[in-house]
Order: structure tokens, then C-alpha cells, then sequence
């Protein structure tokens, strides 16, 4: 029996995902020439990659123009927002404030950053008063 295919984007799926974001819509061919910029890949991998990410409802295609065009079925920063609550669930049992705590600490967050992190908390102890 063949597994269901998997909710976590890979790679390639999240590159196809980039491209839509940026042009809103694209042919097959077009995302192929973005990708062959960085990876040495034929045009038929592109389509079926394509095809994988049509059954998994990651795009859309439309097929009353010629040639068809894909668009993103979801917008990034939905993507975004999904793959967070996945990784908050999956990898931080949870814990928002495990994640936030884990990314401040393994990386140096810009002076902007920090600004807009404490302007977001400010925003959010207000709401909860």
C-alpha cells in the first residue's frame, strides 16, 4: 500500500512555491528556466514535479489558455503560516516559546529585529489587559 504523500514541502516543491509567489503565475517552462539557473534538470522532471504538487494542492492549474499556467493554490504567507504550526507542533511539542527562545538564541537577531520582537510583545500584553 503506497504511503500518503507527505505535507512537509520539499526542496524543489518550495522553489516551484518561490517562483509562483514572485510572478503570481507561470507555464511549466518558465519555472523550468528559473530552476535551471541553480539545478542542472530536465524540463519533464519540472512538469512532473508539477504534477506531484497539483496532487498534492499545492498549485493550481489553469487549463483554458495554451500554454497552461500554474499559480501557487495558497499564498506564502498561509504556506508560511502552516509549515510554522507543523514545526511548533512536530519538532517544539507545542511550545511557541520554546521555537522563539530556540531561533533567538541560535542566531544574532539586527537591532531591527529585536525592535519589532519587543514592539510585538508590547502589542500583545496590551491585547491581553
Amino acid at each position: 500500500m503506497p504511503r500518503p504523500p507527505s505535507s512537509q514541502l520539499t526542496e524543489v516543491e518550495l522553489q516551484i512555491l518561490r517562483i509562483l509567489w514572485e510572478k503570481q503565475a507561470a507555464t511549466a517552462r518558465q519555472i523550468h528556466n528559473c530552476i535551471s539557473e541553480d539545478r542542472n534538470t530536465n524540463y519533464s522532471t519540472t512538469v512532473k514535479m508539477l504534477s506531484v504538487m497539483l496532487g498534492k494542492k499545492l498549485v493550481k492549474r489553469d487549463e483554458t489558455v495554451h500554454p497552461q499556467m500554474y499559480r501557487p493554490a495558497a499564498t506564502q504567507q498561509r504556506t508560511q503560516k502552516k509549515m510554522l504550526q507543523d514545526l511548533i507542533s512536530k519538532v517544539y511539542n507545542g511550545s511557541t516559546g520554546s521555537l522563539v527562545l530556540q531561533a533567538l538564541s541560535s542566531q544574532q537577531a539586527s537591532p531591527k529585529d529585536l525592535a519589532e520582537i519587543r514592539q510585538l510583545l508590547d502589542e500583545l500584553e496590551e491585547s491581553e489587559k
